[in-house]
């Protein structure tokens, strides 16, 4: 039995304390914050209408058999802890000048809505698409998503498929496979959107990010009745169930290695360190190498051109009658990405973006609104904080109230004007969220944003990254595969 430290509760950090405490090892979890569920967060705002719930992180679950394995393999069933709605339609995608398409998990039914809204010849590109789609999601769960890669000579395994390495196309930008395959700049925009679920600007994104879409439509996507914080705390309540102790409000300042191994961790509130076997990062993986174990070369290896957010928590009256997710493309998308990510190497510094993409989410859902009003989400993307050309110094007087006020014009511009209907409005920007969380410059997916992530494998033995900025990657089921990935690595401990 070994002693296991897991630095940070947030999903990767819990599901990797279940499946390792399940299997018989000493866990022990320690959270900075005063709640688990990381980047996970919700919010909470009363007023004399009643109780307002946002989720301030995910909003949709997607691959939900990843789910369903993780509580099976704790020794549980996910029914008993969450209620899954599955949700129709998935998005609902409304495009400059109006046409607006339906996002399903029947690819059929899926193809003859675009022929509907955006014609025949767009729905024959887009199965050519989905066919390649397909080819790469295949490879991609095979060899990446459930095994460690600890380098890109890992990658090599796949280059005796000829089928998958043409599918997935190395070299080429998932802009390039858009342009290739799909001659309707529609829904080129659609494919684009899917390179910011990584952090990435999809000019630079590899086309391999095309299995993204796939997995999201080929297996539906879900909502958590009560708000997908549900899930956070289902995971808490299993580590609780299988004896780990989990420590809020406990902040770890150092891991310890001494002669190429880790032999524990320190916190801010003691002077005594924390013994441990094993140590399991869920931190990003920037803040690990730069903070909490230093290590140049590593550190040198991570990008910060990952996406933030802007973010509006609105308390709105009556029925909009949107679905649940609502994506407004604006007309210039490229203008957007320049705003967002700047160009350093230009002298182009980053900025909040005029006419961004917004991302509202409505749920449909008695608990967490009150009766006759909706409680939406708004996001738009961002740059991270800070000070840097390719950054935003989202503290600066005044500039976050301007752009609230900015981005309730734009959904008015696309035809949703709640600015007289509103009983609130609260802004959260990237500053917040590096605060609240210790996210890296506020960065939602991580700081290495992309395809490619950190080992979940760390410099000093006995020492494993898990979360989003760390192999497979950021969204829910990516983080989750993490756990999955390190906990079978460190093994039982019989």
């Amino acid at each position: 039995m070994a002693r296991i430290v897991v630095v940070g509760a947030g999903v990767g950090g819990l599901a990797t304390a279940a499946r390792l405490a399940v299997t018989g090892h000493q866990v022990t979890v320690l959270e900075r914050a005063d709640e688990v569920g990381g980047k996970l967060g919700r919010h909470t705002r009363d007023t004399a209408e009643g109780s307002f719930h946002f989720d301030t992180g995910p909003s949709l679950l997607t691959l939900p058999q990843v789910f369903h394995e993780l509580f099976e393999a704790t020794g549980a069933k996910l029914d008993e802890y969450l209620d899954l709605v599955p949700l129709e339609p998935i998005v609902r995608h409304v495009f400059p000048g109006g046409p607006v398409l339906d996002s399903c998990a029947d690819p059929a039914e899926f193809t003859d809505r675009i022929g509907v809204a955006l014609g025949d010849r767009a729905a024959a590109d887009w199965q050519r698409l989905w066919r390649r789609a397909g080819r790469v999601w295949r490879a991609s769960e095979r060899d990446i998503l459930r095994r460690r890669v600890d380098s890109p000579r890992d990658l090599a395994r796949l280059a005796w498929r000829l089928g998958d390495l043409a599918a997935i196309r190395p070299g080429q930008s998932l802009r390039g496979l858009g342009r290739t395959l799909m001659s309707d700049p529609r829904l080129r925009m659609l494919l684009d959107r899917y390179a910011t679920y990584t952090g990435a600007d999809p000019r630079r994104a590899p086309a391999a990010l095309v299995a993204v879409p796939y997995a999201e439509l080929a297996f539906g996507g879900w909502y958590l009745r009560g708000g997908l914080g549900t899930l956070a705390d289902a995971l808490l309540s299993r580590c609780l169930d299988l004896g780990v102790v989990v420590r809020t409000g406990t902040t770890v300042s150092r891991i310890d290695a001494v002669g190429g191994r880790v032999h524990g961790v320190r916190v801010t509130d003691s002077a005594t360190p924390i013994p441990a076997d094993v140590v399991v990062a869920n931190v990003d993986a920037l803040s690990v190498y730069r903070d909490l174990l230093p290590d140049p070369r590593r550190l040198a290896g991570l990008t910060d051109r990952s996406l933030a957010g802007f973010v509006l928590l609105l308390g709105v009256r009556g029925d909009s009658g949107l679905a649940h997710h609502n994506v407004f493309f604006p007309r210039h998308y490229d203008a957007e990405f320049d705003a967002v990510f700047g160009d350093p190497g230009r002298g182009r510094r980053a900025r909040p973006a005029a006419d961004p993409t917004v991302f509202v989410t409505v749920a449909d859902d008695p608990a967490v609104r009150p009766a006759g009003h909706e409680a939406w989400f708004v996001l738009v993307n961002a740059a991270r904080q800070g000070t840097a050309p390719g950054a935003v110094d989202w503290r600066r007087p005044g500039l976050a109230q301007a752009y609230a006020d900015r981005i309730l014009d734009v959904l008015a511009e696309r035809g949703v004007d709640v600015r007289d209907r509103l009983v609130f409005r609260d802004v959260r920007t990237p500053a917040d969220l590096a605060t609240a969380t210790g996210a890296p410059g506020g960065t939602i997916y991580g700081t290495a944003g992309g395809l490619l992530r950190p080992a979940n494998r760390g410099p000093a033995r006995g020492l494993w990254l898990v979360g989003g900025s760390s192999h497979p990657g950021g969204g829910l089921p990516m983080v989750t595969l993490s756990a999955q990935i390190v906990a079978d690595a460190i093994g039982p401990a019989w």
